[in-house]
């Protein structure tokens, strides 16, 4: 399914290549793995071929699907839970996914949100990552240096913020969620 010099994305590290496909014994089992050298953090994961699916392990997205992700970035934020513990795990199962529009959303809304309240600790922590995991995948899939993709990503972010500040968009991420939507 992947081979050596795949760029692909692992979900919560973001972006990398694999730059090896060997057999290995573990636990006494002899198993095909691919180690992928994570971008931002430098980390190298291994991951058994066999799970790979299902570790959540997919390719890095085309230009097509860039512009479909700068829209996600674009559009207005989605409700979210007011509760601070609810709007953290609400947006860790988003990036949990893998999914690279819902990280895209993620990514939208904590930025819309330190705009307009300010985020939590946790989720200052949350957006960081959410970024540089996101801009991962930007570098690759735009063929761009680890740090033109960041710049990109917080250049677009403020101009965004701008526009919205400057009466924009009037988007809802600020508002409140129903309690029997949250839970």
């Amino acid at each position: 399914m992947f081979e050596v010099g795949d760029k692909v994305v692992y979900p919560h590290h973001g972006a990398g290549k694999v730059i090896r496909k060997e057999m290995k014994d573990v636990l006494g089992q002899s198993r095909e793995y691919l180690t992928i050298q994570i971008l931002y953090n430098e980390m190298t994961v291994m991951v058994p071929t066999e799970n790979a699916e299902a570790a959540g392990l997919r390719s890095v997205i085309d230009e097509k699907a860039v512009d479909a992700v700068l829209a996600v970035l674009k559009d207005d934020g989605t409700q979210m839970p007011k509760n601070w513990n609810r709007r953290f795990k609400h947006n860790r199962d988003k990036i949990k996914t893998g999914d690279i529009f819902e990280l895209a959303e993620v990514v939208r809304n904590l930025s819309i949100r330190d705009l307009d309240k300010g985020l939590s600790t946790g989720e200052k922590q949350m957006f960081a990552r959410a970024k540089k995991i996101l801009a991962s995948e930007l570098m690759y899939a735009r063929d761009m240096s680890e740090d033109d993709a960041m710049e990109f990503l917080e250049g677009l972010l403020e101009e965004i913020g701008t526009e919205r500040s400057d009466g924009g968009s009037g988007g809802s991420a600020g508002e409140d969620l129903d309690e029997a939507l949250v839970d």
